[in-house]
């Protein structure tokens, strides 16, 4: 098997009088140690490291900060020229930076499509950019390189693109356990849909870790093979922190049965200790999935509580950051009644999960040459599209979530906490019309919401339009009393995706709408008039089923004046995917009576020019 290069490292401007003992010496006093070979050269050297997280370490540490026999040494990844592609690697980001802004940064260079963040234990951000082209990335590189963002300076380092020099790996593959998750089937190799995987997530106090673990890693390992789980625990996250993430890799049962463990030898612990009177349930769970968890007017965790006997609350959104992506639920009562919460919940969001992935696949279907790319709906920079394979059937890369674990490559279904709200590669949806038609969509958000779309001194509208690839313009209020706002959208699907997709999200996130219920807008599209009664439909049969496939309440006034251009509005009211799917289903339909009439035109010249 051919060795990973992505943490060999590149150690320039070294003085000749340098040795290899010189190196491992200087490593080992900043906590550092080289648990390789020194491949010492005249001026320079290359370490390696067995993981990324060491080597941004070392690279942070060292590079332009300490000097060697009088020269400051330069650290940086040693990536040859061949494998100098489309990926970079950009350090040092502020760790309270919104997403939206490094999103409008990075695509300011190009087309991104990609971004993951490295689950690191520095005070900073990193994150790994793969771009469409090695030429953007270069330019990201150049212009990005030193940025300044409130006192923090962008490094910015190329990293290995494998894909460049690798050939696709050999369909006959050995069909191990890794083998057979990559691929989505079972180990049996049998074409029967796999479930996917939902993980749960934990926080737990700092102090029960040890005995989670127990004496030589008894504990865990029992507990792992109990429930035929694999239990992750992030010791080296938010060091110094009162609490620490436990990621728990499972079946529904198994991660149910794993949580009750850990809530019983917590609650054990304590009881020694004295600790500690009633340990809560804490779980983590992805902030796009928790308004459903929530359910309209709190009605879901209303009933859970009352069902189960115990109290829950859900951290703010405020809380939310590059970061941190993730909301709190906080479940208090007996350990009994927690463990059932935990089931109840954890079915909710297993449930939200699936419904996104059907309803992302139903956008690659609707919209022609649709990139899901790097298309980051929702503030918190986390796009709503599930990670897939791949043509040569590799698992997407890694994007940005709190779920990372260093040296661990998350394939398969378990791409939820890597690719849910990440990407898929651009081999999955190529895109099909170098022009794609433009639409105008007619978006209506909160008066009071206005300022938090156009931003300070309009950056956010800005970024947003950049982004997006879209033309965006927010419409004078049609009276002093006007409730609502039209924000016009002008631009190709793609665009009209990441677009309103950013709009809902920023409105979540800015709480102008209720904190348990899900953002829903109206949405107004034009269509000729000749295709608004194949839009209704016989006795209103095409406009129903719309509603009964997209969820949208969708509305086509009778009875309209068509405009100069001849066309009519249909009103489209709904959350995000249920919006944007009604709308490209509607686009569907006047296409094809577009498509008919034309071909019903031509068979009618035809037919003309025969007869004469």
């Amino acid at each position: 098997m051919r060795r990973r290069r992505m943490n060999q490292l590149y150690i320039g401007n070294l003085s000749p009088a340098t040795t290899a003992q010189d190196l491992r010496q200087l490593f080992g006093e900043r906590q550092l140690p080289l648990p390789g070979q020194v491949l010492l050269k005249s001026g320079y050297a290359f370490v390696d490291y067995p993981d990324q997280n060491w080597a941004i370490r070392a690279i942070e540490t060292l590079s332009g900060k300490v000097k060697l026999h009088g020269k400051v040494m330069e650290v940086d990844y040693s990536v040859p020229k061949k494998l100098r592609s489309r990926k970079i690697q950009i350090r040092n980001i502020p760790p309270h930076l919104q997403w939206e802004v490094l999103d409008g940064l990075l695509a300011q260079c190009g087309t991104v499509e990609n971004v993951e963040q490295v689950n690191t234990d520095t005070e900073t951000a990193v994150v790994n950019v793969t771009y469409a082209t090695k030429e953007e990335a270069k330019v990201a590189i150049e212009k990005l390189s030193d940025h300044q963002f409130e006192n923090y300076s962008f490094k910015i380092s190329y990293i290995p693109d494998e894909e460049v020099s690798s050939p696709p790996p050999p369909q006959r593959s050995r069909r191990g356990a890794h083998s057979s998750r990559e691929r989505g089937s079972s180990p049996g190799g049998s074409s029967q849909p796999k479930q996917l995987e939902f993980p749960l997530r934990m926080l737990v106090p700092t102090q029960f870790v040890g005995a989670i673990i127990g004496k030589e890693g008894l504990t865990i390992k029992n507990l792992t093979k109990q429930t035929q789980s694999k239990v992750d625990i992030h010791r080296k996250e938010n060091a110094g922190a009162a609490e620490k993430p436990i990621t728990i890799h499972a079946t529904p049962a198994g991660c149910s049965e794993a949580c009750r463990m850990i809530l019983d030898i917590m609650q054990k612990e304590a009881d020694e200790t004295k600790s500690a009177e009633e340990i809560p349930l804490k779980i983590l769970a992805h902030n796009s999935l928790v308004g459903r968890l929530i359910g309209k007017e709190g009605r879901n965790l209303k009933k859970i509580e009352q069902d189960t006997g115990t109290k829950i609350t859900i951290s703010p959104l405020q809380d939310l950051t590059i970061y941190n992506p993730e909301r709190t639920i906080t479940v208090k009562g007996s350990m009994e009644a927690c463990s059932n919460a935990e089931v109840e919940i954890m079915k909710k969001l297993r449930e939200a999960y699936e419904n996104d992935v059907v309803a992302v696949h139903q956008q690659a279907n609707l919209i022609p040459g649709l990139n899901l790319n790097a298309l980051g709906i929702f503030s918190t920079g986390l796009s709503m599209l599930p990670s897939t394979p791949g043509t040569r059937g590799a698992a997407a890369a890694t994007p940005y979530h709190p779920f990372a674990q260093s040296g661990r490559r998350r394939t398969g279904s378990s791409a939820y906490m890597s690719g849910l709200y990440g990407a898929p590669p651009a081999s999955a949806f190529p895109h099909q019309h170098p022009l794609p038609e433009q639409e105008v969509v007619n978006l209506f958000i909160p008066t009071q919401a206005v300022g938090a779309i156009i931003g300070k001194k309009g950056q956010h509208i800005k970024q947003l339009a950049q982004f997006a690839g879209a033309s965006i313009k927010i419409a004078p209020a049609e009276g002093p009393d006007a409730s609502e706002r039209m924000v016009i959208i002008t631009g190709p699907p793609e665009a009209q995706f990441k677009a309103q997709g950013r709009i809902f999200g920023k409105l979540k996130e800015e709480n102008f709408f209720n904190p348990k219920e899900e953002v829903k807008l109206e949405a107004h599209i034009k269509v000729p008039s000749f295709t608004a009664g194949r839009v209704i439909g016989k006795g209103g049969k095409t406009v129903n089923e719309l509603q009964n496939l997209t969820s949208a309440e969708v509305i086509v006034p009778r009875d309209q004046t068509p405009d100069e251009n001849d066309e009519v509005v249909v009103k489209i009211i709904g959350h995000f995917f249920a919006s944007q799917t009604a709308q490209r289903k509607i686009r569907e339909i006047v296409q094809q009576v577009k498509q008919q009439e034309h071909k019903h035109a031509q068979g009618a010249a035809t037919s003309q020019q025969h007869s004469k």
